[in-house]
């Protein structure tokens, strides 16, 4: 099968889509699929990249850290005309995106799309007036809607994302295929116990501190405030604690500002961004993922951080349904108390030790493997579908020339 996949995202960035669609291409080509990635130009890309064409970008905005093809590109194109695609899969509502769909309609390929971000939960990079807000919530949700019911078929990662989509109208087939993680990179055995000394000697981690771990990305819908203001009231009593944010993105300066207000700086440490080929590395710095987002769609990061074996304590949230058992592999909570009492469970608790390798356990169905051959059965559906509704198609428009001969 040849597959034409359209992100505006790609390796060698660092967030969930690109993730994604690196490990899919990967995964589809090891099963013996030939795979072509469209996507943007980006600092840091490798030189030579196997059947992966990139498009001028520019920053987006908004979000400066992320960026934005720009649109039709006529000789690529021509290009694609040539590749004999059987299906294309889009990862992006915007200008890739569209342009897949241009592509899809010209040469009449089934297409399928997957809802990666829920949109309404971004509105503030849109809106600085809460006034506002309500529209734009309302037009993100009609824009997810149009995109989606104007595809074959829809995939996305989670019952949670699902659920959303149903409730916005869309009338489409959806299936959730939840994104596969390459368990492999992030199993502890791979970093001696002297690297990762080496990574907490740098940041002054002490030997007898306990690290409270965020990964990802730095922004207001990640919702990392939260965590922090309970920083001062749980190291009251437990002493060694370490905050460590490991990431980048538009909320970076407002959270160093809070750890000086709560007067934490020495609990708190920023990290910055890592090189994805080494974040494993990173998660071994931490004793528990802790998050109170609930705006993800998946949450990859608690799947990362569970193979790492890492418990995790997280803010209640429909997308950890399937992955968190309380008390066996970690904790959700909805207020401070239950955050500070599941933090005590998993990192002094007489199981403490125990929640880890639970974690590692719970997360064995997560492989890219499974991911890709999930994603599969999709296509052959959608391409079996698209090929009856030809044929039927053909039948009719037979019938109707012998009704009425030219």
């Amino acid at each position: 099968m040849n597959i034409g996949l359209f992100t505006e995202t790609y390796y060698p960035e660092i967030n969930g889509v690109a993730n994604s669609v690196y490990m899919l291409k990967n995964e589809l080509e090891q099963l013996g699929h030939t795979v072509y990635v469209f996507t943007t130009t980006t600092p840091g890309a490798p030189e030579h990249e196997h059947n992966v064409f990139r498009v001028p970008s520019i920053p987006f905005a908004l979000i400066t850290e992320r960026r934005v093809g720009l649109f039709y590109q006529p000789k690529l194109a021509f290009l694609i005309k040539k590749l004999n695609l059987d299906l294309i899969h889009t990862h992006t509502e915007f200008s890739l995106g569209i342009f897949g769909r241009i592509m899809a309609r010209e040469l009449k390929l089934p297409m399928v799309h997957t809802y990666h971000t829920i949109y309404e939960d971004y509105t503030h990079y849109l809106t600085h007036f809460k006034s506002l807000d309500g529209r734009a919530k309302a037009f993100a949700r009609v824009f997810s809607k149009v995109c989606c019911n104007t595809v074959e078929q829809v995939i996305v990662p989670t019952e949670k994302v699902k659920e959303l989509l149903l409730q916005y109208s869309v009338h489409k087939d959806i299936s959730v295929v939840p994104t596969g993680v390459d368990l492999r990179k992030f199993n502890p055995k791979l970093y001696s116990k002297e690297e990762v000394m080496d990574i907490k000697r740098q940041y002054g981690i002490e030997k007898e501190d306990k690290v409270l771990l965020y990964l990802g990305r730095v922004s207001k819908e990640k919702n990392i405030g939260e965590i922090m203001e309970a920083i001062p009231e749980y190291t009251a009593y437990r002493a060694n604690i370490k905050f460590v944010i490991v990431g980048s993105g538009p909320e970076m300066e407002v959270l160093k500002q809070t750890a000086e207000i709560l007067k934490i700086q020495d609990k708190v440490i920023f990290t910055g961004p890592k090189p994805w080929d080494n974040i494993g590395l990173y998660y071994q710095v931490g004793d528990v993922f802790v998050s109170a987002s609930q705006s993800e769609t998946q949450g990859l990061t608690y799947i990362e951080a569970m193979a790492a074996g890492l418990p995790v304590v997280a803010k209640k949230d429909k997308c950890l349904e399937d992955i968190l058992e309380q008390g066996w592999n970690g904790y959700a909570f909805t207020k401070r108390s239950e955050l500070m009492e599941g933090l005590d469970s998993v990192l002094f608790g007489d199981d403490s030790v125990t929640f880890g390798d639970n974690a590692r356990m719970k997360v064995a169905e997560y492989s890219t493997e499974n991911f890709a051959l999930n994603v599969l059965k999709v296509y052959e559906a959608v391409i079996h579908r698209d090929a009856i509704a030809k044929q039927r198609e053909e039948y009719e428009n037979k019938k109707i020339s012998r009704i009425f001969p030219s």
